[in-house]
């Protein structure tokens, strides 16, 4: 028999009965660049992506106590350099990551790095974070083995038992052909897509326009994860008004939600590029 759910993230916001709730603006913000001392730019949102790791337990319940949704990074497909963690598990790395010269792509089919991602999701969940805001599964796209796509799958598998509210960034390689094979979707939540409309240019660092033909690509595979009963996401990157005019369009019309960033580091607020806070 099917069963009508109602999403795990629209059950957090609604149950939030914070004084502070009413004041929130925005919907959604993506701020992997700010730091602990960086909490009150992020008040204006209502649901936020940040790197737990680097905020303590109190300041991710003082959020939550003032009406926020609070979603932590955890990066289950590369390693990066400045992670406390980078000695333990170098030695399972494959290749550096480029234009990201601080990161190598890891082998998500090594044991002992799905232990430590079990681990690690543990102690970010523990902080109080209601969901994860999971990277880099895009590893599946550049080493397509099939101990990779098990790999991930045990990972991701490991976080819903955990009860994590879970969002994947990018990661269409994988979730596409995890949708071929089983017809269903139970590893996530949610989508993250960066740069459907806008795109990076890494050697000058400027932003600009996403093709046609690559934009049709991702509206394609985010109207799948839809029809899946995901929420959708977007990240994008520019300070062009008048996409961002269209990339609201898009979001409205398609019951998505996007966040456009003024800076690739995602360091500040970019109240000119968010999305209004919608009612609940």
């Amino acid at each position: 028999m099917k069963r009508i759910l109602i999403p795990a993230l629209m059950l957090m916001l609604t149950s939030c009965t914070s004084v502070g709730a009413e004041q929130i603006r925005y919907e959604y913000g993506v701020f992997l660049g700010l730091g602990s001392e960086d909490t009150g730019k992020m008040e204006d949102y209502r649901i936020i992506v940040l790197d737990a790791q680097y905020f303590t337990e109190e300041q991710i319940h003082s959020l939550k106590d003032t009406g926020h949704t609070v979603l932590s990074y955890i990066n289950v497909g590369a390693l990066e350099n400045f992670r406390p963690y980078y000695g333990s598990y170098e030695k399972f790395t494959l290749d550096v990551y480029e234009n990201w010269e601080e990161e190598k792509w890891v082998d998500v089919s090594a044991p002992e790095w799905q232990g430590f991602m079990s681990e690690l999701s543990q102690q970010l969940l523990g902080k109080g974070c209601d969901g994860l805001f999971v990277d880099n599964t895009d590893v599946y796209y550049h080493y397509h083995r099939d101990e990779i796509f098990d790999g991930l799958t045990e990972i991701l598998s490991g976080f819903k038992e955990q009860g994590a509210y879970v969002s994947v960034n990018g990661g269409d390689v994988y979730l596409s052909e995890y949708m071929d094979r089983y017809g269903e979707l139970p590893v996530t939540d949610a989508v993250n897509q960066e740069t459907v409309w806008s795109s990076i240019d890494f050697d000058s660092g400027t932003f600009g326009k996403n093709p046609d033909e690559e934009r049709a690509y991702f509206t394609d595979y985010l109207s799948r994860i839809k029809g899946m009963g995901k929420d959708v996401y977007l990240l994008e990157y520019t300070t062009d008004k008048a996409l961002i005019k269209k990339i609201a369009g898009f979001c409205d019309d398609r019951g998505y939600t996007y966040y456009a960033s003024s800076t690739l580091e995602l360091l500040a607020p970019s109240a000119h590029g968010s999305q209004p806070a919608k009612d609940r």
